[in-house]
């Protein structure tokens, strides 16, 4: 038996579906298309101790790369940072960023 939580109504739909000679699982129609899922879509299965779970995988926004694919890709020329120094950094930039927003806030 599957759930899913219908975004629409606001509650717990339950339907039945039916394990096939050959492992296979319907995906009732309403719970695809409230998914988004289509013919094709890739699921991981996590076994739980009792019920699986299916998560859609997510096709990736970028390919996958190595840090050689990608040192000095910024072409910073200066001397090293450390970590500490990359922290202030950011917090330094934050607070920039956040007075900007006060002030525009106020006007």
């Amino acid at each position: 038996m599957s759930s899913y939580f219908n975004l629409t109504a606001g509650q717990n739909v339950m339907e039945k579906t039916r394990l096939s000679s050959k492992g296979q699982i319907i995906i009732p129609k309403a719970v695809r298309d409230a998914h988004g899922w289509t013919e094709g879509t890739e699921f991981t299965v996590e076994d739980t101790k009792d019920a699986i779970v299916l998560r859609p995988q997510r096709a990736a926004l970028f390919p996958r790369t190595t840090i050689d694919d990608v040192i000095g890709c910024a072409n910073y020329k200066g001397p090293r940072k450390s970590i500490k120094d990359m922290n202030d950094g950011i917090v330094k930039e934050a607070r920039r960023m956040w007075q900007a927003f006060e002030a525009q806030a106020k006007k």
